[in-house]
């Protein structure tokens, strides 16, 4: 397999155990340098691999977004990916657009169903089962482009509920933002990304398992009556400090048929190991 699209490489850097002179540095250089799209993540606690970590310092996604927004110039921005579950999803679709605004419409917008059952239990989030989580995130799909999309948007769902509302201004992008499902769920989470997604995200997965879930996304493609085609495929890498082996590691990923590629770096060295990667792209592209 080879990718349809043109390749697009990003970058990723975690609001977790870092500071906000990195983040904002981070944001600045990865504009400056040429890559396509830039991103953080959506947790209320540090996650491992790091020991011990949970207490550490965790800035909140959406935030930062809107400082993203304005901190950077032609870079395409978002959450890889917003945990469904931390927000309703009518809050969250004001909170994009306000975003897609803020950066003259450069928003990419990442949503899952979450994971993290620390986070739920230390908060008082309902978390519920894996079925309720991904019933939820189905919902807040299609909650969240009927007010992108409607002049008044109605919805009775089993978790949400709408009742002609109003969700003004329209996004900035029509009909809205790319929408990039994220997970490995072959089941549910792959018949999601088949009805709604723009673009599928998989983080940390070698070439055997990308082609394997590729696969069974084009059969949920089929069921739903979708070209295959329209879906963009993307890949998560991340950075362990040899650009040779993260040019070998895009390669074998593009040859599977990604064509977005997200290199997550490490707080605490990001702008220098960023500056080391910015030298190796016209090599990745």
């Amino acid at each position: 397999m080879t990718a349809s699209h043109p390749l697009h490489i990003g970058v990723k850097l975690s609001q977790q155990l870092t500071t906000i002179d990195e983040l904002t540095a981070f944001w600045q250089t990865a504009d400056e340098a040429g890559f396509d799209h830039l991103w953080n993540y959506d947790h209320f606690a540090a996650l491992p691999p790091e020991p011990d970590v949970l207490p550490g310092d965790v800035f909140e996604a959406w935030t930062l977004l809107g400082a993203m927004a304005q901190a950077t110039e032609r870079i395409r921005i978002g959450c890889m990916v917003t945990g469904n579950t931390y927000r309703h999803p009518a809050v969250l679709a004001k909170m994009a657009v306000t975003v897609d605004h803020l950066s003259a419409g450069r928003l990419e917008f990442g949503l899952g169903a979450a994971w993290v059952e620390e986070e739920h239990t230390m908060l008082g989030i309902e978390f519920g089962t894996l079925r309720e989580r991904i019933d939820r995130f189905e919902e807040a799909c299609q909650v969240v482009r009927a007010l992108w999309t409607e002049e008044r948007a109605t919805f009775d769902g089993r978790h949400y509920r709408l009742s002609e509302a109003y969700a003004n201004p329209k996004p900035v992008q029509r009909p809205y933002p790319p929408i990039w499902v994220g997970g490995r769920g072959r089941q549910r989470t792959l018949r999601i990304a088949a009805q709604y997604a723009d673009v599928w995200n998989v983080p940390n997965a070698d070439a055997e398992e990308i082609a394997d879930l590729s696969a069974v996304l084009d059969r949920h493609c089929d069921d739903v009556g979708r070209d295959p085609e329209e879906i963009r495929r993307s890949s998560q890498l991340r950075f362990e400090g040899s650009v040779d082996e993260l040019v070998r590691n895009v390669d074998q990923h593009v040859s599977m048929g990604i064509s977005e590629i997200i290199v997550y770096v490490p707080p605490g060295n990001a702008v220098a190991d960023l500056e080391r990667i910015a030298t190796a792209l016209p090599r990745l592209r």
